[in-house]
């Protein structure tokens, strides 16, 4: 098992792949952030804003002009947690938490963007835009196979400045091709849509510090997702139905995305719902069959 995956849903995506003993590939925030002390700064997201050029400063400090948007400072639990844009005075006002903090409330397209580095050069991008759905959640995501230049352009500029000395995987959150967030990881919702090879693509990175991938199969994919209302403690659906959504031409994978043994209220979700399931696909509409076939089953197995 080449990857540090704590989360059981995703582990096939990388069972059977043979790795070192003593590499280390992290999928999660906190990880990332033990294993490389020197470039964990960039989890500060207030950093990272000004490291930009970005107008942002600590909650107290009064923005100059409306809108903005607020979040913490930090979150190495991801998912959206927090966050708020904020329209006027008088909703900053009440909105004031210690260790968050406002930036200029960015436009254009929601882009994730995986990028192989290699001694802070990247060396293969690749991009998903989010359909947005309420509460800071995604309807699913469209994995790019083509490039966003853009993006590369801004993104491979910075990582030359502030990553040198650094090799392995960072994902870029941007937003009209500014970066909002960065991670000392991948994406790992969709590597099995990166194609045959990515894998151990990934753990040559990490092993021997180059990147060698056959990425002239590329196409576009995508990562539908189903939420739920916050609330219920959800069980698995039978094993016998995920294995239809699976079987469903032009479907992936199938992820059922929580821990049913645990507290609802231990999963770090955002305000919009409880992720429940993600399924990937090489063809929109047989993620979103996938997902009418497992929706009946989530919400008819609440627990009361």
């Amino acid at each position: 098992m080449p990857i540090y995956q704590t989360d059981p849903w995703r582990v096939p995506f990388f069972a059977g792949v043979p790795c070192p003993d003593d590499v280390i590939i992290p999928t999660k925030d906190w990880e990332a952030w033990t294993l490389y002390p020197k470039h964990r700064w960039i989890y500060d997201k207030l950093a990272v804003a000004l490291s930009q050029g970005l107008d942002a400063a600590p909650h107290g400090v009064i923005p100059p002009s409306f809108p903005v948007f607020s979040k913490p400072m930090m979150n190495l639990r991801s998912m959206g947690a927090g966050s708020l844009p904020i329209p006027d005075a008088e909703t900053y006002r009440a909105s004031l938490n210690p260790g968050h903090f406002w930036c200029t409330l960015l436009t254009g397209a929601h882009v994730s963007t995986d990028a192989a580095i290699v001694d802070g050069h990247v060396r293969w991008w690749r991009h998903a835009t989010g359909a947005t759905a309420p509460g800071g959640t995604f309807d699913y995501w469209h994995i790019h196979a083509e490039a966003m230049p853009d993006i590369e352009d801004w993104c491979g500029a910075w990582a030359r400045e502030h990553l040198a000395g650094y090799t392995g995987m960072v994902n870029f959150e941007t937003i009209g091709s500014r970066i909002i967030e960065a991670h000392l990881r991948f994406a790992d919702q969709w590597p099995d849509l990166y194609g045959p090879g990515w894998v151990q693509a990934l753990v040559h990175l990490y092993a021997d510090g180059d990147w060698v991938f056959d990425d002239s199969g590329r196409r576009d994919a995508y990562s539908v997702v189903l939420f739920g209302p916050h609330g219920p403690a959800y069980r698995h659906p039978p094993a016998e139905l995920v294995e239809q959504a699976r079987g469903i031409d032009g479907v992936s994978s199938v992820q059922i995305s929580f821990h049913q043994d645990r507290d609802p209220a231990q999963h770090s979700m955002p305000p919009g719902g409880f992720r429940l399931v993600v399924i990937n696909a090489w063809m929109l509409q047989a993620g979103q069959a996938a997902r009418e076939r497992l929706k009946p089953a989530f919400f008819g197995l609440e627990r009361r």
